[in-house]
């Protein structure tokens, strides 16, 4: 009976962080961001999946990041420009950058 008990507890916690990664694509796709970005590829931009190994570890990683999506930039991951995305909430791009940073 545990064993059932403890297997449930774990299927809920691995439905929920599933669940929250794909409202995280969501909220990617709806922005446009996927339209230069991939998990695991580059297209345009750089692969969610390095950026987050790039940043792996580094202090100030998110507020970082959070301000080059916010504002653009370039030069990071080569000559291509990252365009500013100042109309997207604060939140969005906080959550965002949160879930780019978790995967591996």
């Amino acid at each position: 009976m545990k064993t059932l008990v403890t297997c449930l507890f774990v299927s809920a916690g691995l439905l929920a962080i599933s669940g929250n990664a794909l409202a995280q694509e969501a909220l990617a796709k709806k922005y446009n961001c996927l339209a230069c970005h991939s998990v695991d590829k580059k297209v345009v931009g750089p692969a969610y999946k390095d950026v987050a190994a790039k940043y792996k570890g580094v202090a100030g990683a998110d507020a970082k990041l959070v301000a080059k999506v916010k504002n653009g930039g370039s030069g990071v991951w080569g000559a291509i420009p990252m365009p500013p995305n100042s109309t997207v909430p604060d939140a969005d791009v906080k959550a965002l950058v949160k879930w780019v940073l978790s995967l591996k």
